[in-house]
């Protein structure tokens, strides 16, 4: 996120407030972090922990404690090490208020479940809806924790954290917190063995390719189990000292090639053993694909009548949509609803939580973020049209699931770390507990005559290297009483759905090690298994919801993930053959990661399979304690600053370099405090700024304090004579003239957040302005050029100035970056501000900017208006807007306004107190991912663009005329001048180098100075706009 906050906020909000707005670009755009509600922290201290959480229930923060310090008694294990002071961990009630930290500047995604950040070693998470989720989060993060402890606090040993490859860090974080049984990590590897795909370790070093997360965690358990988990800090520790190569070969006396080599064959030899038929049929019909979706299709739900499928899928590319398509054939019929299109939700709930119909199969529901809660959105599927209902009784809420009669939802609730069913009531608006355990309730399906609920139920796992399983619950509505189906212990059985007549409920399960649909008959109490797929029936993850049922036709949908993508089937009953299975043998071997030999003892499987049942501390081994915000160093460096004048019409030169910057914050990032202090040259170059922030509240504010000097000067050489003793001697002068102009400024600004797309911002500001000029003279002899001495004087001065600005801002940005500009949404910047002081006048700004992309092509449009509004003599003091800048029209930079040209353009058109502009892009992404560019590339990143600029440039008083060509001149008049629009076109080549700088060299055609025959070649060196 580049744009008003956190980390970023010095440099974005002091960029609003000090630059001039006569300066035509340096307009910020960005999505907002907006803070909903304001939260009371406390901390909760335990003996290697300060957790800070505003929760009320005391009973999940002392479980939630007690789980921290297991896992740090597991992971010291490994480490051999121990935090020197208490680790923090800030912890939210659920994921929407996660979403709202300050702790971390960038935005927060549907996908992140936890942030372990490096500048203060803070483990920042929520609860999630089940307690296997929060728990192995927590596992992970502290896992990232202690290797920031052993790589940022060492005292004798040099580590560099840029040589630690994603998979090494990000794989050691799941390998230690899940093991090597893990079924659903297995399924990504038989899946890469069956497409012969599977990675050597130098492909992993490609993210996009390889999901660090999960084939990491594959190599992390094969080195573990074949050498011991003991040799897992010797490698990761050489590899922070001298690189994965060396780090291999040190260790093992072997390098990497062999490696990767043995990882391949025990992977091979572990799995096909299991795989023996590799050229498997399934069943029914693959309807949604990379054909006709994108590789990504998830979340699949049958309508009622099964005419119609509704399912998530990032087919548009940079975000992930709402589809609905005819279940029978796969053609889409409609995208429904899209992020791009709305700025009230600031996110979909698609990863682990699936939508449902409405009975009469008209209407769609699904969970968003939005206003800082989830609410339930329902979309027309005919006419789009949508309404959100906010659930008062439930903030946090996941796979809703619409009751037959049409009355009723019921959902996962989560609240306070417990997830719990719920049921919603159309009629009254009011929400209605079902459950109330301690263990998550998730998937809830209905019966067809809405008199029960099946669902999945948590439950403890003793001796298993997963703390938590997943039972089957069946709830009967009248009575409230709830029975478990008895069906493989110790497996997940998750997403439950009734058959049509109520007779079976299908579900998934990973008994067997792989991920299989099943059907549980409620009158024999029998088991079948329906598929044996290779891969597995499965979402993104294991939480996903993976298959739907329809009421009339007995319909099954299922998602089937092969070859990296996620494919949706539609199947009938009778397409499966179900093979009667023994309803407690649950074998894990073929969702277990495989090991070469075994040469040593496995730590972190022995230590997983026994951790203790009993969840909490001691009550008096926590202490309680009130959260006072105290501003520590985050952070220090030496910084390259610029300082860049509030005034109209003053030219400066760049200052300030070689500063030192610092960070300090609080804890939860409530407060922030930016320092840069500068001493260039003689004390007179001396320059600091202090900026402060607060981010408490929804509406953020802060204020900054700055003394900036800029330097700039003339140089000549003159010949004149030097008294030496009682002789004049000629000699020639070296002239310099060095000014310095110092700036003092104050400044308050502020920004409200309605949404994570809409802001409104404001500031005022004052500068006071004074002057140095001194003079210095270097003497040389006339004839042969030795130096002779000099002298430095002082001159006068001019008197100083002052200005003082007020602005308020509206801004909306929705918009997607491609590789070096945006390709989706829109941007739009309204703003109006208001000079006091030496100059009194307005500056108005319109910026407005559409984008449309659908591959391979993208479509830009801009509109842009940027002028001086007030009295002729006030807006005379300010200096001129400029059209040729290359970020505005293209084209006609090398034209000055002293003239130079061999054409009949009058280069003051180009120059006026208004400006307004229109340009038009078709944008071809050229290399970069393969999901949008034609050539693959993971570095080089560009885009080859066709643009069309115009723009017209003029004073209060000038005659305005839209036409190509202006009248034959007749010298300039200041009460009258005919002014002309401008226009360019030609062709451009974008280049991202490593997300540093963009560089745009172009083609263009100045129509309006020699047009074909003047084509101009130039460069430019922002991202396109």
């Amino acid at each position: 996120m580049k744009n008003l906050n956190t980390k970023a906020a010095l440099l974005a909000v002091i960029a609003i407030l000090q630059v001039s707005t006569f300066t035509t670009y340096a307009q910020s755009f960005g999505r907002n972090k907006p803070s909903y509600k304001k939260f009371k922290f406390e901390v909760a201290r335990s003996p290697h922990f300060e957790i800070h959480h505003y929760l009320k229930n005391d009973t999940m923060i002392n479980y939630f404690t007690g789980w921290a310090e297991e896992w740090y008694h597991m992971h010291q294990r490994i480490f051999k090490d121990t935090f020197r002071i208490k680790n923090p961990i800030i912890l939210y009630a659920y994921h929407a208020d996660f979403q709202q930290t300050n702790a971390i500047s960038s935005i927060i995604s549907e996908g992140t479940g936890g942030v372990t950040e490096s500048l203060k070693q803070r483990v920042i998470m929520p609860f999630a809806p089940t307690l296997y989720q929060t728990d192995h989060v927590l596992g992970h993060e502290l896992v990232h924790a202690f290797q920031y402890n052993k790589l940022l606090r060492s005292d004798s040993v040099d580590y560099s954290i840029n040589n630690l490859p994603l998979w090494m860090v990000e794989g050691m974080a799941e390998y230690l917190s899940i093991g090597s049984i893990d079924p659903n990590t297995s399924m990504w590897m038989r899946d890469a063995i069956l497409n012969k795909k599977f990675p050597t370790i130098d492909d992993l070093a490609n993210p996009s390719e390889y999901f660090p997360y999960r084939y990491g965690q594959a190599l992390w358990a094969f080195i573990g189990k074949t050498w011991g988990d003991t040799i897992i800090m010797p490698l990761f520790e050489k590899t922070a000292q001298w690189g994965l190569d060396v780090a291999i070969d040190s260790v093992f006396h072997f390098n990497t090639k062999t490696l990767s080599a043995m990882w391949k064959i025990a992977t091979e030899n572990h799995y096909k053993q299991f795989m023996k038929d590799s050229t498997y049929t399934l069943a029914g019909n693959k309807i949604i694909s990379e054909k006709n979706g994108s590789s990504t299709n998830i979340s699949p739900s049958l309508s009622p009548d099964g005419k119609y499928l509704a399912f998530f899928s990032d087919k548009s590319i940079f975000t992930l949509d709402l589809f609905i398509a005819d279940a029978r054939t796969g053609k889409i019929l409609k995208k429904v609803s899209s992020l791009d299109r709305t700025s009230e939700i600031d996110d979909f709930s698609y990863i682990e939580s699936g939508g449902t119909w409405s009975p009469d199969s008209k209407k769609f529901a699904f969970v968003v973020y939005s206003g800082g809660r989830n609410k339930l959105s329902i979309v027309d599927s005919e006419t789009g049209k949508t309404e959100l209902i906010e659930i008062k009784e439930v903030s946090s809420f996941s796979n809703p699931e619409w009751s037959p009669d049409g009355r009723y939802v019921v959902f996962t609730g989560l609240n306070e770390g417990v997830g719990d069913l719920y049921l919603y009531d159309f009629e009254t608006g009011k929400a209605e507990k079902l459950t109330n355990d301690l263990y998550s309730n998730i998937h809830p399906s209905w019966s067809p005559d809405s008199k029960y609920i099946v669902y999945s139920t948590e439950t403890i796992c003793p001796g298993q290297s997963r703390k938590y399983c997943f039972n089957l619950t069946l709830l009967n509505i009248e009575t409230g009483e709830s029975k478990v189906i008895d069906v493989f212990p110790i497996a997940d059985n998750l997403n439950p759905r009734f058959s049509k007549d109520g007779r079976f409920i299908y579900f998934l399960s990973d008994a067997d090690g792989f991920r299989n649909l099943y059907k549980y008959d409620l009158q024999t109490d029998k088991v079948y298994r329906l598929t044996e797929y290779l891969t597995g029936i499965s979402g993104i993850t294991l939480f996903s919801p993976a298959i739907s049922t329809d009421r009339e036709n007995g319909l099954i949908a299922y998602t089937h993930y092969f070859n990296k993508n996620y494919e949706i089937y539609v199947a009938n009953e009778q397409d499966f053959i179900p093979m009667e299975v023994d309803k407690y043998d649950v074998n894990f071997d073929a969702g277990t990661l495989p090991v070469l030999k075994h040469l040593s003892v496995n730590i972190v499987d022995s230590a997983l399979c026994n951790r203790f049942p009993a969840i909490a501390l001691q009550v008096d081994s926590i202490e309680v304690l009130p959260y006072r915000p105290k501003l520590q160093l985050d952070y220090i460096s030496n910084a390259i600053g610029v300082g860049i004048s509030t005034g109209p019409g003053y030219g400066t030169s760049a200052a300030m370099a070689g500063s030192v910057y610092m960070l300090f914050s609080d804890m939860i990032g409530d407060h922030q405090l930016f320092t840069s202090l500068a001493l260039n040259g003689e004390i007179y170059d001396f320059g600091g700024q202090v900026a402060y922030i607060n981010q408490a509240n929804k509406m953020k504010w802060g204020a900054s304090v700055s003394h900036i000097p800029y330097r700039s000067g003339s140089m000549s050489l003159i010949v004149d004579t030097l008294q030496i003793e009682k002789e004049k001697v000629i000699v020639d002068d070296l002239v310099l003239n060095y000014i310095r102009m110092f700036e003092d400024n104050v400044s308050a600004f502020l920004y409200y957040p309605f949404s994570q797309t809409r802001r409104v911002e404001g500031g005022i500001s004052a500068s006071w302005y004074s002057y140095r000029i001194d003079r210095y003279h270097d003497y040389y002899d006339h004839e042969w050029g030795f130096p002779m001495g000099g002298r430095k004087e002082k001159l006068p001065s001019p008197s100083g100035t002052n200005f003082q600005t007020a602005y308020l801002a509206y801004v909306t940005d929705n918009s997607y970056f491609g590789m070096t500009a945006p390709l989706v949404g829109h941007r739009a910047r309204y703003q109006i501000e208001r000079y006091f002081g030496n100059i009194n006048l307005y500056n108005i700004l319109l910026d407005h900017r559409r984008y449309y992309f659908s591959k391979p092509v993208g479509f830009a449009f801009r509109l842009y208006h940027n002028g001086l509004y007030g009295k002729t003599s006030e807006i005379g003091k300010a200096s001129p807007m400029y059209l040729g800048y290359p970020w505005l029209i293209r084209g006609y930079e090398d034209i000055s306004i002293y003239g130079g040209t061999n054409y009949s353009f009058d280069p003051t058109n180009l120059t006026g107190s208004r400006i307004a502009v229109v340009n038009a892009e078709f944008r071809f992404p050229f290399s970069g991912p393969q999901v949008l560019a034609p050539i693959k590339s993971n570095i080089f990143l560009t885009d080859f663009n066709l643009f069309f600029d115009g723009g017209l440039a003029w004073n209060k008083d000038d005659k305005i005329k839209f036409k190509w060509k202006a009248s034959e001149s007749k010298g300039y008049t200041a009460i009258q001048k005919e002014r002309i629009p401008v226009f360019s076109a030609g062709a451009s080549f974008r280049i991202n180098l490593f997300g540093y700088l963009v560089i745009e060299p172009y083609y263009a055609i100045p129509f309006q100075n020699g047009g074909f025959s003047n084509g101009m070649f130039g460069v430019n060196f922002v991202p396109g706009w």
